[in-house]
């Protein structure tokens, strides 16, 4: 993770930043929820390749939780109709016709097979060159939330279109204890939970992207708190490049 400066609103005081790496850092999300008996595997999975800063796997890992469960009787709080509607465009950008739990995305595309081949999808693509370099500066004005300065780069003219810039606020070591629904009874643990998404912009005429975001830590909150920025393409859920910020706040 390289260091550079950047311009900062006036008064504040720059808490950590970071930049992008020349290879992918590749996205993985996963849609999952605590009213459905398949998506625990799936969160043991996620935790052990990408919770920590010593996992092995080179992906960034972002764990939204849907709401479509709530129906069968235990209500996710950490899952939101915002969450099950980016699982929906993620599913008309490939072209597919039902949404389902677990879902594995790499780099924007279904991974079905994600136990035996998840791993190996995000190693591949973290071979690539990335194709934007992203950048993050963060400020604490206050106890309860943090101010995020992000910006993108985009070299190649032809991802100026329809390329968008977001940046996450996740955090780990949540858990639920189920009393209805299909996980009855089971102590349920979660690790790099999506708290909150914003959306900074889109690319100029240059391929620049620059934006301000301000996150208010969750009432419920867990430990490591994470910013994850990532560029994506609107047509295809295409990643272009991910660029995570830990522990600086």
């Amino acid at each position: 993770m390289a260091l550079m400066a950047l311009a900062l609103p006036a008064g504040a005081q720059t808490a950590c930043r970071a930049a992008s790496e020349p290879l992918t850092r590749p996205l993985v999300e996963l849609y999952t929820s605590e009213g459905c008996d398949s998506c625990p595997p799936a969160d043991r999975w996620l935790a052990a390749h990408f919770a920590s800063p010593t996992a092995a796997a080179r992906g960034i890992a972002l764990a939204f939780h849907v709401d479509y469960w709530d129906r069968l009787g235990w209500t996710d709080r950490f899952g939101s109709a915002r969450n099950t509607e980016r699982q929906h465009q993620a599913m008309r950008a490939s072209g597919a016709t039902f949404v389902y739990t677990p879902q594995v995305l790499v780099q924007g595309r279904d991974v079905p097979a994600w136990a035996e081949r998840g791993v190996a999808a995000v190693e591949a693509a973290a071979r690539t060159p990335a194709r934007a370099k992203l950048s993050l500066a963060v400020t604490t004005p206050g106890q309860g939330s943090v101010d995020v300065q992000a910006s993108a780069e985009i070299g190649d003219a032809a991802l100026h279109g329809d390329s968008v810039l977001f940046v996450a606020y996740v955090d780990s070591g949540l858990s639920s204890d189920v009393r209805a629904g299909e996980n009855r009874g089971v102590h349920l643990r979660h690790e790099r939970v999506v708290r909150d998404l914003q959306r900074i912009g889109v690319p100029n005429a240059r391929g620049m992207i620059t934006g301000h975001a301000r996150f208010t830590r969750p009432l419920e909150a867990g430990v490591a708190p994470t910013l994850v920025a990532f560029v994506q393409r609107a047509s295809n859920g295409d990643v272009l490049q991910t660029l995570e910020l830990r522990d600086c706040w």
